[in-house]
């Protein structure tokens, strides 16, 4: 294995598992641990392609990395991700809850079938994956869950079901911390605001109105979330766990 010269190393001989890592914020989240020295799963459902450029652009950086497909809105396959990523790099030291669906629409247009599916991905999913990766972490694991700046702050109407979900995920990471705790694993959770991405262009037809809702007036980075996931998976901060952190461009300022 070669090193790469712009990692900094604080993820050594680290193993990591990104759920969602095809694209958007989970591709440079994986990419980004990398970096740091980790070797990475990521899971994918539809984006095979893109989850294979994925991991060549890992090997390249001299780490290891697998893509495995896992519908997250199968608990079983989620937690089975777990499992086969473990296999995969011998352990694993970090999750990534990265994957999620949003659907935004006026209340009365959303049916029953939409609160499952998206309950069943964003909160559903997330469980058993967090729980399948306690059982095989070992003591200071890291896991770190991708939310929303709406759990924060609506700012208009549309997203009801979304914000419903995400905000789940806090008393999840919240509950995780006070469980996890006694082992050194931490858990926490960010929170990005609108973020540049092929789902929600920063070029897009509804992007200025969202930047305009920031404190910066710009869209963020898949990037620069990246670096507040890999910050909390790193060991500088043993001791921040059960937090909620605004990497929301002061959406909710």
């Amino acid at each position: 294995m070669t090193s790469d010269p712009t990692s900094r190393g604080t993820l050594d001989g680290k193993a990591a598992l990104v759920t969602g890592g095809s694209r958007g914020i989970g591709a440079a989240t994986a990419v980004r641990l990398a970096r740091e020295g980790a070797d990475v799963a990521v899971t994918y459902v539809r984006g095979k392609e893109a989850a294979e450029d994925v991991v060549r652009a890992v090997e390249a950086l001299g780490r290891r990395a697998v893509a495995l497909r896992a519908d997250s809105a199968d608990a079983e396959e989620a937690a089975g991700a777990v499992r086969r990523a473990a296999e995969a790099l011998g352990g694993l030291d970090v999750l990534v809850n990265n994957v999620g669906v949003g659907l935004l629409g006026p209340l009365e247009t959303l049916s029953l079938a939409d609160v499952d599916h998206v309950l069943a991905v964003n909160v559903r999913g997330v469980f058993p994956a967090s729980q399948a990766a306690a059982a095989r972490m070992a003591d200071g694991g890291r896991i770190v869950t991708i939310g929303t700046c709406m759990t924060q702050r609506v700012p208009g109407p549309g997203g009801t079901l979304y914000a419903t979900g995400k905000s789940a995920l806090i008393g999840l990471t919240k509950a995780l911390a006070r469980e996890l705790g006694p082992r050194g694993i931490t858990a926490n959770i960010v929170h990005p605001g609108p973020t540049g991405t092929d789902m929600n262009p920063a070029e897009g037809p509804y992007a200025a109105d969202q930047a305009a809702m920031t404190a910066l007036g710009r869209f963020g980075t898949a990037a620069e979330v990246a670096s507040a996931v890999a910050y909390l998976a790193g060991p500088e901060v043993a001791c921040v766990t059960g937090a909620e952190f605004a990497g929301d461009g002061g959406h909710a300022a």
